[in-house]
């Protein structure tokens, strides 16, 4: 359920080697490029040191939470059924949503052992911080890519990613409810569904 498109792209920028120009820590910008830069570096360290699938997952796990919203984005994802969901539905729901985004990630990990991260300026929108960063890979021309970090001055987290001027969460937000909708609005055939894409990981 989770687009290939952006996952491969939160994949990349995860697994990146990241170049940054000197960070001071001065303003909530400088910091979460530095949060950035040392997202990409914790995470390829984890793929370089990693041995099998499962063992990649135990180890990204973590890391993927420490730096992402995955629970923010979960629910902002689901959108207006969240609300509509029991609490059981919410948990299992949110735990499948975890599993599923690492487990696309951790099975890409290959394909981006040569890509390269640039990171460039930073600049606030509303209460948070956009980094722009550009990410080129083998045979391909380089994207432009924007990281959404919330709360970069206390405790940053990555709420969204923009590429092609297109935000990945509400891509994957419009998803969710066009499959909803499809589906007599049962959150358990979401569920159901994305289960289902986890076995194929």
């Amino acid at each position: 359920m989770l687009t290939r498109r952006s996952l491969s792209l939160l994949g990349t920028g995860a697994l990146s080697s990241v170049a940054i120009r000197p960070v001071f820590a001065q303003t909530a910008g400088d910091r979460a490029a530095a949060f950035v830069k040392s997202t990409g570096d914790r995470i390829l360290g984890a793929m370089r040191g990693a041995g099998s699938v499962d063992e990649r997952r135990k180890i990204l796990g973590p890391i993927i939470d420490s730096a992402i919203d995955v629970d923010g984005i979960a629910r902002f994802c689901l959108g207006r059924f969240w609300k509509n969901a029991s609490a059981d539905q919410q948990k299992r729901y949110t735990e499948l949503f975890h599993k599923v985004l690492i487990g696309n990630i951790t099975s890409r990990l290959g394909e981006y052992q040569e890509v390269k991260l640039t990171i460039g300026r930073s600049q606030p929108r509303d209460d948070n911080d956009i980094v722009s960063t550009v990410i080129e890979r083998p045979n391909n021309p380089p994207a432009t890519v924007d990281w959404v970090v919330a709360n970069a001055g206390t405790a940053p987290k990555v709420i969204d990613v923009i590429a092609e001027n297109t935000s990945l969460r509400q891509t994957q937000r419009n998803d969710y409810a066009a499959y909803l909708t499809r589906n007599n609005n049962d959150v358990d055939a979401l569920i159901t569904a994305m289960r289902a894409q986890l076995e194929q990981n």
